[in-house]
């Protein structure tokens, strides 16, 4: 059986964020997404300003898949990055928590993660929905490359 772990990243986080966009009510950004930058080391908002709530609720639901359970700590080192500082070397920087805290919220509320004492975890109703969409992915990449087929 095909698992989030064979896929490329990229087709997956994108048509999950697609399936949430479309198919998940209690997941929706806030008024303030449109205006803010996703941390103070970016120097702009997001170029697709309108899905990246989505693509960064799928981007997690594919790290807590992967990984088990993920913490809005854990989740503030993945999206964490250098800061240009001028003339001074570069530094990481945590992402902020906020939004990575209201996304785990909303999935909480849609049944896909709950919560434990090291993070959130996936519910069965959650591992199924990512499991279905792995499918459907490996059957759009199958189509391209027709002998990968004997691997599903």
């Amino acid at each position: 059986m095909v698992t989030m772990r064979q896929l490329p990243p990229d087709k997956v986080i994108e048509k999950l964020a697609y399936y949430i966009k479309e198919s998940i009510q209690e997941i929706s950004p806030p008024q303030w997404v449109y205006f803010s930058k996703t941390a103070s080391f970016k120097e702009r908002v997001p170029d697709d300003v309108r899905d990246w709530w989505y693509v960064r609720a799928a981007s997690i639901l594919r790290h807590v898949y992967i990984y088990g359970a993920v913490s809005v700590g854990d989740t503030k080192m993945i999206y964490g990055s250098r800061k240009r500082r001028g003339t001074l070397p570069p530094e990481f920087r945590t992402a902020p928590g906020h939004a990575n805290r209201m996304i785990m919220q909303q999935l909480e509320k849609a049944g896909l993660v709950f919560r434990t004492k090291k993070g959130r975890r996936l519910t069965s109703k959650g591992r199924s929905l990512l499991d279905n969409i792995a499918i459907q992915v490996f059957d759009e990449i199958s189509k391209y490359n027709p002998e990968l087929v004997k691997y599903r």
